[in-house]
């Protein structure tokens, strides 16, 4: 990346068309022609990181129950959490999760 030394934009690439290769400022007549053949790479190697979970299965354990029938299973149990998702002068979402070890569905209340 190349910066105008007048107005410290960041300079264009122009290919080489009607005229040699340059680099212009698209906001002031500043122009920089390429002496020698360019060669543009783009390399840039991302590291995928691993997602961490904000609620993991622990806090579910450890959260406050209630009789809320899952949807899925029927299990009678569900463990809760509350957030904020919406504008302040909404009622917060409530997050369930069923406590039946061979279902673990989790569901969502708006109201």
């Amino acid at each position: 990346m190349e910066f105008c030394p007048s107005c410290a934009n960041m300079l264009q690439y122009e290919l080489p068309n009607m005229h040699d290769a340059r680099f212009f400022c698209p906001t002031c007549p500043y122009v920089a022609y390429v002496d020698r053949k360019v060669k543009i790479k783009r390399r840039q190697h991302l590291v995928k990181k691993e997602i961490q979970p904000i609620f993991t299965l622990d806090d579910y354990k450890n959260a406050p129950k209630i009789e809320e029938p899952c949807p899925r299973c029927g299990f009678p149990e569900a463990a809760y959490r509350t957030q904020q998702t919406r504008s302040a002068d909404e009622a917060e979402t409530r997050f369930f999760r069923c406590m039946n070890n061979n279902c673990g569905h989790t569901w969502v209340d708006y109201s």
